[in-house]
């Protein structure tokens, strides 16, 4: 969810904690967004070169988006999209820094 607006919806096709992957449909607010989860991906693949800067790039989207779960809004995640592609991790429970 982006505020009130539908971003997209996830169906989970297959678990392997802690990940789950499945089909993202988008919503009618995930075009303005869908640049920003490619220039993530794009980085993600060089990540060992420069964390810093994937990083802020991440910290975008989840200044954009939540992730709700059937049981509500959940504290922190991990989401990629590619195309109807989806992979993410989530937690009740902000993630420990490392």
């Amino acid at each position: 969810m982006r505020q009130d607006e539908l971003v997209g919806e996830i169906t989970i096709e297959s678990v392997d904690r802690p990940w789950l992957n499945g089909r993202f449909a988008a919503g009618p607010g995930f075009p303005e967004l869908s640049p920003l989860f490619a220039q993530e991906l794009e980085l993600l693949d060089r990540i060992d070169d420069d964390y810093e800067v994937w990083e802020a790039v991440y910290e975008q989207i989840t200044g954009a988006v939540e992730l709700v779960a059937p049981h509500g809004l959940v504290a922190e995640f991990l989401l990629h999209i590619q195309d109807d592609q989806v992979w993410f991790r989530w937690s009740d429970e902000p993630f420990a820094e490392e």
